[in-house]
């Protein structure tokens, strides 16, 4: 497998740009963020992930117990910083991918040009939203996210045309409406 450190820049493929969007920024859409850069990376898919928050406050930590939950299966988000979307990153994204029915119903009031890049994560894992496990002291909460997020997260991109690092395409898979 050709590494994107290896491969000629002429050739690369521009990446798959995901926008995962929650509420403030800070438990789900931070851990698809991170699942979607490592299932990428991981794979050498031409994946560009970033999160945001319809109600974020900018420079906001992740939440503990979400870091918690993300070092329990070796993913670090200790780093994550929240920010608010703005226009710019749904202009900047392929796809933006939301964790309720209420952040799409937002994001399409503020942008309504976007509306075609709004999907609901969790139909890609048979359920309609992923619920904010934000304020449970039970860590069984973020985990069930966490695995959700995951599970969701892993079948959308395994959904999309493959494109590598190297500049190489597979066939295109079809995609769901959300």
């Amino acid at each position: 497998m050709t590494r994107m450190a290896d491969a000629d820049p002429a050739r690369v493929a521009r990446p798959y740009r995901l926008l995962f969007v929650c509420t403030a920024n800070i438990c789900r859409s931070p851990m698809a963020e991170a699942f979607a850069n490592v299932y990428g990376r991981e794979r050498g898919w031409a994946i560009e992930a970033r999160s945001a928050g319809v109600n974020a406050f900018a420079d906001n930590r992740a939440a503990p117990r979400s870091i918690k939950a993300m070092a329990e299966v070796g993913v670090d988000i200790g780093a994550h910083r929240s920010r608010p979307i703005d226009e710019e990153s749904t202009l900047w994204a392929d796809y933006v991918l939301v964790m309720e029915l209420r952040h799409a119903t937002r994001i399409r009031e503020l942008w309504p040009q976007q509306e075609g890049k709004v999907m609901m994560l969790g139909n890609f894992g048979g359920v309609m939203e992923i619920d904010d496990p934000y304020g449970s002291w039970f860590m069984g909460r973020y985990r069930r996210s966490r695995d959700e997020i995951q599970r969701c997260t892993n079948t959308f991109i395994d959904r999309l045309p493959v494109r590598r690092v190297d500049g190489s395409a597979s066939d295109s898979h079809p995609q769901e409406q959300a």
